[in-house]
């Protein structure tokens, strides 16, 4: 048996655990540069707001009915994240983090009342982290995935416990519900006459591989209650890596540009190096605002093969730059920017470059050190020059909460 663990309303349980004045009341959290609702309460629900909506259209609206608005905070969810994952590895040494507010755990080896250990989990979770989560137990990943749909619904719990329960749940799912079947499939699949999980796990295995491949078969298999989805306990090298913003405010200057390519090479930079690997490729982009039509518009990039294979902030923000000044025009309002890096490869084993005089042991030396100072004192404590202050082209976040488990400065204070 496998449980699929998600955190309700993951976001904006994380602003009302340190602001329960919150609780009962319509939240919702906005995306990057404060565009569009990407987290709401289900109060905020039952008032029509939707996924993805801009968040300018809805001004009044949101007033009116006295909804409470935050500006994304990830360094706060993402310790939150981190508690919950803790918590459940207490009762489980298999835990699978699927994504920020989602895990898999592995029950198979578990000879317990499976109604009172999930009973346990919310618990236990409620009181560590003050995260409110919902459990769906199934034999397979995918079949836990559709119980923890009908666990929102069932107060917090719902375990396929036989056949008969797991025939009657997929009948219920529409086939554009199912774990691993995208929008495409879902059209093609309609228009065979698919409307539901069990209709999918009625066709014909031919049938299936033709038009999934082996995924559509690995698919059915798990709605009929066979495994074959394992448990990911090690999470995987990214293939590629990315870090791209819209600018606070449109501009047309090279030097504020400058210093956000700057600052995204060294994101892209660190997290190469956390997952120990270097990269080849590098690709820097820029455009404007595709919806402003009244504006001249442009989207360039440009991609290069490094020298050698790096995952050294100075030589990824040194190239950067390079593309950015062929990419540049003067007579545009830049909104948006990024830098991609691709080839990636393990930094204990790349090929090198017989020009290459860089002693690259003492460099990496220099920023182990960079990064233990700016983990333990904070982001950008330590940077280059070249990276600035930001304040012309950062996000917009002006409805951003404290980091309330993560900076001393915004720990609450209680007065007795």
């Amino acid at each position: 048996m496998f449980a699929l663990v998600d955190c309700n309303n993951f976001y904006v349980s994380c602003e009302r655990v340190f602001n329960p004045k919150l609780k009962g009341k319509p939240v919702i959290v906005l995306s990057n540069n404060d565009g569009c609702i990407i987290a709401r309460s289900e109060e905020a629900k039952l008032l029509g707001l939707k996924m993805a909506e801009p968040v300018f259209k809805k001004l009044s609206f949101l007033k009116k009915n006295g909804v409470r608005v935050f500006s994304s905070n990830y360094t706060l969810y993402g310790d939150m994240s981190q508690r919950v994952t803790e918590t459940l590895s207490h009762f489980f040494p298999q835990v699978e983090i699927y994504s920020i507010d989602e895990a898999f755990l592995n029950l198979s080896d578990m000879n317990v009342d499976l109604e009172e250990l999930s009973k346990n989990i919310l618990t236990t979770v409620k009181q560590n982290t003050g995260i409110p989560v919902s459990i769906g137990i199934g034999p397979t990943k995918t079949l836990a995935k559709i119980a923890n749909k009908a666990a929102k619904l069932t107060g917090g719990i719902f375990i396929i416990k036989n056949d008969r329960q797991r025939d009657t749940i997929i009948r219920n799912t529409p086939i554009e519900k199912v774990w691993g079947i995208g929008r495409q499939y879902s059209k093609l699949l309609i228009r065979n006459g698919v409307k539901t999980a069990f209709d999918f796990a009625e066709l014909d295995n031919n049938w299936l591989k033709t038009k999934m491949k082996v995924i559509g078969v690995r698919i059915k298999k798990e709605l009929l209650g066979e495994p074959c989805i394992p448990l990911e306990l090690i999470i995987p090298a990214k293939k590629a890596i990315a870090t791209t913003r819209a600018f606070g405010k449109k501009t047309s200057e090279l030097k504020y540009i400058e210093e956000a390519v700057s600052t995204y090479a060294v994101r892209c930079a660190e997290k190469l190096r956390k997952q120990k690997t270097v990269a080849n490729l590098l690709t820097i982009f820029i455009h404007t605002d595709p919806f402003n039509r009244n504006e001249p518009q442009i989207n360039k990039s440009k991609t290069i093969t490094l020298p050698v294979a790096t995952n050294d902030s100075t030589e990824l923000v040194k190239y950067a730059l390079v593309c950015l000044n062929n990419l540049f025009e003067t007579k545009y309002k830049y909104k948006k920017a990024g830098v991609i890096v691709d080839g990636l490869q393990s930094e204990t084993s790349f090929q090198g470059n017989i020009f290459d005089k860089k002693d690259r042991k003492q460099q990496k030396l220099l920023l182990q050190t960079i990064d233990k100072m700016n983990a333990e004192f904070g982001r950008d404590k330590v940077k280059l020059a070249i990276q600035g202050s930001g304040k012309e082209w950062k996000l917009k976040q002006e409805k951003l909460s404290k980091r309330y488990t993560t900076n001393w400065e915004d720990i609450i204070e209680v007065k007795a």
